[in-house]
């Protein structure tokens, strides 16, 4: 918490008024309830730091950033956007937390659940984001690259379509490899969760109920449900794949899916800079465009990283715009020096 009473108390308020944003698009009621408690929670530490600096609570207004997030968690909901919410130091969100079980023999503690199989997160906001900004650097270092040796504009844009068809390809490729391999090593989790449950029933339910012990519920009470789960297979194998492997066995992530959105990805932030060499620009030469167009955008890019970082905006935005234009003066400079030496 800042030192400054004013920055401590817009701190809290912004809390609240998100974790109302948080309650109103969560589906389900236990963590609903847990933001509604936690706004009301931040709101009486909020009226306390106004009483005690003579603050005016009718002057809040939540900043450009909090109002941002709250649209996109409309849209892709609260596990999507789990990183900027973490980065905006907001509270509970350890609600989303998946525990695993340690094996077997039977557990004895809660402590001894967690260890066997890795959790799952949401992120494909942060890929599509990031899958942008690598086809936008890229690009447009492999453009000015070749713009430096001093070629024309015809082998710039032939360039800049084969950087753009190359890594967009490549991006794509590597994108279903990892989606494949992650995607067959659920399905091998899910086939000994599978099997364990066959084998050692009794394990499973026990293990399925010191989790939902830790969640709240009463030992007992959570061993009868357990008990009385592990008589469907079926069912039982959809919650314990969910509830200790972390995994959601109707949502394990599409191959296919994950490529075409990688490529989609790349492509677009390629496209950026060669599109002044495909659409002719009158009285402008076409780097000069291109050079004004991928500044803009790694600025813009920069700062909508910050959602998920926590850094300033501006900040984000101008050490993006030092980046890309670092590793495309670079470009250029080889590709002038190349050039020189060649002529």
């Amino acid at each position: 918490m800042a030192d400054d009473p004013r920055e401590s108390w817009f701190h809290e308020r912004q809390s609240a008024w998100l974790y109302r944003r948080l309650a109103e698009v969560e589906d389900d009621p236990a963590c609903r309830k847990l933001f509604s408690s936690l706004a009301h929670a931040a709101d009486e530490q909020a009226a306390t730091w106004a009483r005690k600096s003579g603050i005016d609570e009718e002057r809040f207004s939540p900043s450009l950033r909090a109002r941002i997030v709250a649209t996109l968690l409309r849209g892709l909901g609260v596990r999507r956007l789990r990183p900027a919410l973490v980065a905006m130091k907001l509270r509970g969100l350890s609600v989303y937390d998946r525990r695993a079980p340690s094996g077997h023999p039977m557990p004895t503690s809660v402590d001894q659940v967690g260890g066997r199989h890795r959790s799952v997160s949401g992120g494909n906001l942060r890929a599509a984001v990031f899958g942008v900004n690598d086809g936008l650097v890229s690009n447009v270092s492999l453009i000015l690259g070749v713009a430096g040796a001093g070629l024309d504009q015809g082998p710039v844009l032939t360039a800049g379509v084969a950087g753009l068809l190359a890594g967009a390809l490549s991006m794509a490729a590597g994108e279903y490899v990892s989606m494949r391999s992650q995607r067959e090593m659920y399905e091998y989790q899910i086939g000994l969760e599978r099997d364990e449950l066959a084998e050692y029933p009794e394990e499973e339910a026990e293990e399925l109920a010191l989790i939902y012990e830790a969640r709240g519920m009463e030992l007992e009470q959570a061993r009868e449900l357990a008990a009385s789960l592990v008589q469907r297979p079926e069912s039982a194998l959809d919650t314990l794949a969910r509830e200790e492997l972390g995994l959601n066995p109707d949502d394990l992530g599409s191959p296919w899916g994950a490529a075409l959105a990688s490529f989609a990805a790349f492509a677009l932030g390629a496209a950026l800079p060669l599109a002044p060499f495909v659409i002719t620009v009158h009285g402008h030469p076409a780097l000069q465009v291109a050079i004004v167009l991928t500044a803009v955008a790694l600025f813009a890019v920069g700062a909508v990283i910050s959602l998920f970082t926590g850094r300033s905006a501006l900040a984000s935005g101008l050490r993006m715009l030092m980046i890309g234009g670092g590793a495309g003066l670079t470009t250029w400079a080889i590709g002038r020096l190349v050039g020189v030496t060649l002529a």
